[in-house]
């Protein structure tokens, strides 16, 4: 007779968990990055997968998150029939109660950015909890879980449709990919789900990311299925759009394509596909009741060297800003900033802006100043701030005109593009549009040298906080003329 699975060891092994998968990417993950560093040609996209591995190694020996999105916890939960446990509580109290052990540890505490009530008052919970749990019973007497973080910036780039059974997967998610931009921070994964109901589609393209990439290996042996054969496909016409690392442009958009599959309804043919980031996050274990799991860092030697071991560019001072420098930036420069910098996401947005509407006057005065979206994690003894890596600017952009118009603000620094009213509102303002890389919020939270709330203290990890940076990496994304980098870029690399 097998041995008891206990509650306090479930709980402990989904904790470690999430804390191992905050600073340590899957050594697949690692190789397929380092194979797409070799083989990259954009100057821009190698110099940012550069960064990402170079993170990926500091986050590695210093236990510190990837990145400062330290996602919602995603937990796939396989138990045996014939296991035997001692659970007495509910499978989601029991993670939950894991998930606040992770997030609040204090040698490493991580974002919380679960919020209790989406529709009306968007408290955040504190703790990251609740978890996303989803559980099938299965044959066996051992309990397997697999643990994975999901950033929100790749999440909101999930697509759904219900396709005609006799339309094409393959150039529907090659047409979704070219539409969702890079907010979703690649290099990563697309998972896609094909079959079953709504909601069995969603879930299959959710766990299939956790699964082994091997496309390489698929490559070398050929296809043996028509999943397989759209696998190659697939990645070969979405890596040929030019998209790159970060939307900059490039040879590799996606590393792996998974394909998972369910028998559906004779007149539909659901498909969902969710991207994952350059943050991809998950461990799988198994506990039979031997106590907890056992977590072994990966070797050090997986992770490429890197020339330079560091980002370069330009020098630019922040507290020194006026037309004719502004005038000078071109979109595709990199540029390593220095002086003051200030930070203002979503929620801030929101309320500077319902300030101005009332009349009333801000807080910060953002006159010939740089704003940073971020919205860091908590910093440990030893550390000014926590990772501290850019969130998707385009949830901004409806903001950006009157912010611009308002306050004299110049340089705003986020990820991803944005969209044509708020590249017309920059060319209008004389304003710049920088980005940092998506996956490198522990390097880039290096150049911060000091840093403290000023405003709006309330709103957690999206107060308004001043920065100190020297020598912080960005890329000109947009320049005062309204030149998109997402837009040449991806435009001079596309191989279709």
């Amino acid at each position: 007779m097998s041995a008891r699975i206990l509650e306090a060891d479930l709980i402990a092994s989904v904790a470690e968990a999430l804390q191992y998968i905050s600073y340590y990417h899957p050594p697949d993950f690692i190789a397929a990055m380092a194979d797409a560093y070799r083989r990259e040609q954009s100057p821009s996209a190698k110099a940012a997968i550069a960064q990402i591995l170079i993170n990926s190694r500091m986050c590695a020996t210093g236990h510190r998150p990837i990145c400062q999105d330290t996602g919602t916890a995603n937990v796939f939960v396989k138990v045996g029939v014939e296991a035997r446990t001692d659970w007495t509580r509910p499978l989601q109290d029991m993670i939950d109660d894991a998930v606040r052990a992770a997030w609040k540890l204090e040698t490493n505490p991580l974002r919380a950015s679960v919020i209790i009530d989406p529709l009306d008052s968007r408290r955040n919970s504190g703790d990251n909890t609740p978890a996303m749990v989803q559980v099938q019973l299965v044959a066996g007497d051992a309990v397997d879980i697999t643990v994975s973080a999901k950033g929100g910036g790749s999440e909101n780039k999930t697509q759904f449709a219900v396709l005609n059974p006799s339309g094409s997967v393959a150039d529907w998610v090659v047409d979704r990919v070219a539409q969702m931009g890079a907010g979703w921070c690649p290099p990563g994964m697309l998972g896609i789900g094909v079959g079953g109901s709504v909601d069995k589609a969603m879930a299959m393209a959710k766990a299939s990311l956790n699964e082994p990439i091997d496309i390489t290996d698929l490559r070398a042996r050929g296809p043996a299925t028509r999943v397989e054969e759209m696998r190659l496909e697939i990645l070969d016409r979405v890596n040929a759009l030019g998209i790159g690392a970060q939307g900059l442009g490039g040879l590799t958009t996606v590393l792996d394509v998974k394909i998972a599959t369910y028998p559906t309804h004779a007149a539909s043919m659901p498909v969902a596909l969710i991207p994952n980031c350059a943050a991809t996050r998950h461990i799988d274990f198994t506990l039979t009741g031997d106590g907890p799991a056992v977590f072994t860092p990966p070797d050090l030697s997986l992770w490429p060297q890197i020339d330079g071991q560091g980002p370069v560019g330009r020098r630019l001072s922040l507290d020194n800003l006026n037309a004719e420098v502004l005038a000078g930036l071109k979109s595709g420069e990199t540029l390593l900033l220095s002086g003051t910098l200030y930070t203002g996401r979503d929620a801030a947005h929101k309320r500077m802006v319902e300030t101005l509407r009332a009349g009333g006057t801000l807080p910060v005065d953002l006159k010939g100043r740089a704003l940073y979206y971020v919205g860091p994690v908590d910093a440990v003894p030893g550390e000014i701030i926590g990772p501290a890596g850019p969130t998707t600017a385009t949830r901004m952009d409806k903001f950006t005109e009157e912010v611009l118009a308002a306050t004299g603000l110049k340089i705003m620094i986020g990820k991803a593009e944005r969209g044509a009213e708020a590249i017309e509102a920059i060319r209008r303002h004389g304003a710049i549009y920088m980005i940092a890389v998506g996956g490198a919020a522990y390097l880039v939270s290096q150049s911060i040298k000091a840093a403290r709330v000023v405003a709006y203290d309330d709103l957690g990890m999206e107060a308004i906080r001043e920065f100190t940076v020297k020598d912080m990496p960005v890329t000109v994304a947009v320049d005062t003329t309204g030149t998109s980098i997402h837009e040449t870029g991806p435009r001079q690399w596309a191989r279709t």
